[in-house]
């Protein structure tokens, strides 16, 4: 089965492209927009400015990631500030730094505090777009500079030794050269990912109208906005493409395409006094994780300027003010990765036991892979040991296990029992795919009965709107295994919804801290 990530949206047809890779995809949807606008008679240098450049096809969840990089910027800066800090002061002074009097470390800390919090609360790690590299790095040279008047300013009023003042001195050159340079990187690093589309908004229309074509012209000429597509209940009266973008159909069809992991809004861009198109637009389109936004005709160049900005807005994280959504992904991914990586290295003993069970009990692989639903609908491929015989393996849980299957194996038994199956998924914690704690993955197509089990919650796609989890929220409430019942789907998919609504590092370590005893405990699960 071809890797998700390879996988695109044939533009006309709106399904997957089997063994089409993202290039050859977007190689396609590029001839058929250039076409089309010959046809529509827009000018080369449009043409030449997208929509579609090869770059931009990150999914959602990947062009997050960068988003986030304001955060890691952050904290190598915070660890350059401490370390020049602890080594400039134990250089300056007879004694161990935290022997030291406190008049001799004060300047250090005062300076260091002083340049760690204007940079934050100036937001220098916004990098925008409109400021340059030159002004980004003069604002952090001035920082550096206040920062170094108050180190100075504390030697002067605690009347320090000469030594004292060359070490202060020191600081202050050291801690200009290193964040300058620092900045200089990561300001490198936002024009790179600005140029391959990782922190570019991809968008898709619903409505082939003049809003639509407005919208469009004006984030051409921007080009901080990536308009994948368009999407009109009424095909019969729309257009094949509007300025290059095609029309690839009807709402119902976004429901099913496989563009949706790679699109970050999706924008009405309908009449809003047609109040009940858009209520209906709207709860159609509740049934998608993704963000939904009602495109209000701006009147003027000012308000359309305004609502692109919105649009594009967040070109990185924001790390001021108090936790977002944003902070909180990122705690969650450092949480991940400690956690993760800390596990996997305690249980390496135990996953080369299960593995050497696994492959003397039965012929067949050690793992079992599957596709699932991961972030925003994206398509993942889950790693477990296998606990089924090779020839009964079931990728598309089209029949799920019950009491007493004859497709499991001995060992399988036991490892579904106490969930070690699911110890190789750490491999998709540590790559981002997965998460720590949250929604399990289910298998795609999946089905209670003989109905898709997606079809049976109007909700169930809300569940992705965070990564999925090894252990979860419904996991430790009882709600884990099969899904036999529409019941058993409604509550599992009730409590994923608490949990995406209440994630919190807390409750993460909780849920983390009482899932072996309540899996363990747990005699009624069948799995």
């Amino acid at each position: 089965m071809p890797d998700a990530a390879r996988l695109m949206p044939d533009p006309v047809r709106g399904d997957a492209v089997a063994g089409e890779t993202v290039a050859e995809a977007v190689v396609g949807l590029q001839a058929l927009a250039k076409g089309r606008r010959k046809a529509s008679r827009v000018d080369d240098s449009a043409a030449r400015r997208g929509p579609f450049r090869p770059d931009v096809w990150l999914n959602a969840r990947q062009r997050h990631a960068s988003r986030l990089a304001a955060h890691y910027f952050r904290a190598f800066d915070v660890l350059a500030v401490v370390a020049i800090s602890l080594g400039c002061a134990a250089l300056s002074t007879p004694d161990s730094v935290f022997q030291s009097p406190l008049a001799h470390v004060a300047p250090y800390v005062i300076g260091a505090v002083v340049v760690l919090a204007l940079m934050r609360s100036l937001g220098r790690y916004r990098f925008s777009r409109r400021q340059s590299a030159s002004s980004h790095l003069t604002s952090v040279i001035a920082i550096v500079g206040i920062g170094g008047i108050a180190a100075l300013g504390s030697l002067a009023f605690t009347g320090a030794p000469q030594g004292q003042w060359v070490g202060v001195l020191s600081w202050i050159a050291l801690t200009l050269i290193v964040l300058t340079g620092l900045h200089m990187g990561w300001g490198g690093l936002v024009r790179k990912w600005r140029a391959s589309g990782a922190l570019t908004p991809n968008i898709v229309l619903v409505g082939a109208t003049r809003r639509a074509e407005s919208l469009i012209r004006e984030a051409l000429k921007r080009r901080d906005l990536n308009v994948l597509g368009i999407f009109d209940d009424r095909l019969a009266r729309s257009p094949t493409a509007i300025e290059g973008v095609p029309v690839l159909g009807t709402a119902d069809d976004l429901l099913s395409h496989k563009m949706t992991p790679y699109v970050d809004r999706i924008v009405l861009a309908i009449d809003p006094k047609a109040e009940a198109r858009v209520r209906e637009l709207n709860n159609r389109l509740s049934l998608l994780p993704n963000e939904v936004t009602l495109l209000v005709e701006p009147t003027g160049v000012e308000e359309t300027n305004s609502a692109l900005d919105r649009l594009a807005a967040a070109p990185l994280a924001d790390i001021q003010g108090p936790v977002d959504p944003d902070r909180r992904a990122f705690n969650k991914r450092m949480q991940d990765l400690f956690i993760g990586l800390l596990a996997l290295i305690l249980l390496a003993p135990v996953i080369a036991v299960v593995a050497l069970a696994i492959r003397l009990d039965s012929a067949g692989p050690i793992f079992f892979r599957q596709r699932r639903h991961g972030f925003n609908h994206e398509e993942i491929v889950v790693w477990k040991f296998r606990s089924m015989r090779q020839e009964t393996a079931d990728a598309t849980a089209s029949r799920q296990v019950t009491q007493d299957d004859d497709r499991v194996t001995r060992i399988g038994r036991f490892i579904r029992k106490t969930s070690l199956d699911e110890l190789p998924q750490l491999l998709n914690v540590l790559t981002g795919e997965m998460s720590l704690v949250g929604p399990r993955p289910h298998a795609i197509g999946m089905k209670t009965g003989h109905v898709e089990s997606a079809r049976l919650v109007a909700d169930y796609a809300h569940r992705h709107r965070i990564k999925p989890g090894m252990t979860g929220w419904a996991a430790v409430n009882g709600s884990r295994g099969p899904l036999h019942t529409a019941q058993d789907v409604r509550r599992r998919v009730q409590l994923d919804i608490d949990y995406v609504e209440r994630q919190s590092l807390w409750l993460d370590l909780w849920v983390m801290a009482i899932t072996v005893p309540v899996l363990l405990g747990d005699r009624s699960a069948v799995r």
